[in-house]
């Protein structure tokens, strides 16, 4: 394995490389330097390689036999235990196969547009005389949250609830990548969520209100054990709350923060699928995957051995010049922006997408049409930031 302190030589752009520039509103200026000369590059601060080109990112998310996220290192699988997320092969296979019928996107249009155009309404009649708002944990955090307990069949939880395990149990992740044990907040709000899903379990697949128990289904039908099918639900709460606020936030920074682009959202609103297609592009709310090197292998020139963090960008693979000209730029008229690889790529793609994208569309389309004038306060300017996940702070907006 690499040394963290300084092994190999030959990456002085990555030797100076800080995590607070990598969380930081400049974070992108930092990977373009990176792409254009090592763009798989040894940065200690990660004690890791960075890989940032387009090509070279596909090429570690297609080869989980070579690079793999099924390392005991793994914060997640840790905290939660084994799932799709920490698994490769027929193993991940094996997680992933009860999950994916439910997930398509014919089967999200039919079994969640009602709700979620519900829950939007819902949220949006409670703050609309209010004229001012912050959307990131006032409407988008809410939206996910009421969803990812629809989506779970968790109908005897309060959405409160089912936020306060997320937030105990991402705490938890982001203590245990840090080198701490798991926190007791976090076993706890574990040992609840557990609870509630062996009883789900137990009681068979049903058919409620939302249709068949996507859990108890995984259970009883998927082949999965009631440890699995948790751990699964776990990761499920997990990406469909965070990844999914952070993307329907970062979606509204930048239409309110580019009005001539919101103009063309206005007056076409064809162009609100594509407009949430650049803003996944120039900030994935998922800016990194990890990956382990299970041999020496060799990646965009790199000497990279086996048991080495490959740290895998998304936000610099979508904003690589040979694949999108003038990559900087927002422009919900971008012809290729469906080719940026926010969601992941190969068999880690993610599971929820349709579903995420479903409540994007869902929650903007509302807002523009249910909010005259609706626009960012210049007086709580907020910018997207953060290594992992990617969203602006706050979004405090102002409307009529």
């Amino acid at each position: 394995m690499a040394d963290p302190t300084g092994f190999p030589p030959g990456f002085p752009i990555g030797a100076d490389v800080t995590v607070a520039q990598l969380e930081g509103t400049d974070a992108h200026a930092v990977l373009a330097r990176l792409r254009a000369s090592e763009p798989v590059s040894w940065v200690p601060a990660l004690g890791g390689w960075l890989v940032t080109r387009r090509d070279l990112v596909l090429a570690a998310m297609r080869d989980p036999v070579l690079f793999t996220v099924d390392d005991p290192r793994f914060s997640t699988a840790r905290v939660v235990g084994r799932s799709m997320l920490s698994t490769d092969g027929a193993e991940h296979e094996r997680h992933r196969r009860p999950f994916d019928p439910s997930f398509g996107l014919g089967e999200v249009r039919t079994r969640f547009t009602a709700a979620v155009e519900a829950e939007t309404e819902r949220l949006i009649f409670a703050m609309y005389h209010s004229g001012a708002a912050e959307l990131r944990r006032g409407f988008a955090g809410p939206l996910a949250v009421a969803v990812v307990a629809e989506t779970l069949g968790l109908d005897g939880v309060s959405a409160p609830t089912v936020l306060s395990w997320y937030d105990a149990i991402v705490a938890a992740v982001s203590g245990v990548a840090a080198g701490q044990e798991v926190s007791t907040a976090g076993r706890e709000a574990f040992d609840a969520l557990r609870t509630n899903v062996e009883a789900m379990v137990a009681g068979g697949p049903g058919d409620g209100a939302g249709g068949p128990s996507l859990l108890a289904a995984a259970g009883a039908t998927g082949g999965l054990r009631t440890d699995e099918v948790v751990s699964n639900a776990a990761v499920l709460m997990f990406g469909g709350i965070e990844t999914t606020e952070g993307m329907t936030a970062n979606a509204l920074w930048h239409l309110l923060s580019h009005p001539d682009q919101l103009a063309l959202v206005r007056a076409d609103p064809a162009l609100l699928g594509p407009a949430i297609e650049e803003s996944l592009r120039l900030e994935p709310a998922a800016a990194v995957v990890d990956r382990y090197a299970t041999a020496d292998v060799e990646l965009g020139g790199a000497p990279i051995r086996r048991g080495d963090l490959i740290v895998v960008s998304l936000a610099g693979a979508n904003r690589d010049p040979a694949v999108f000209a003038d990559p900087d730029r927002y422009d919900v008229r971008r012809g290729n922006a469906r080719q940026q690889v926010a969601f992941a790529h190969g068999p880690h793609v993610c599971l929820g997408m349709h579903l995420a994208r479903l409540e994007a569309m869902t929650a903007i389309r509302q807002l523009l049409g249910r909010l005259p004038g609706l626009r960012l306060d210049p007086a709580r300017p907020s910018a997207p930031t953060g290594l992992v996940f990617r969203k602006p702070p706050t979004l405090h907006t102002l409307w009529g």
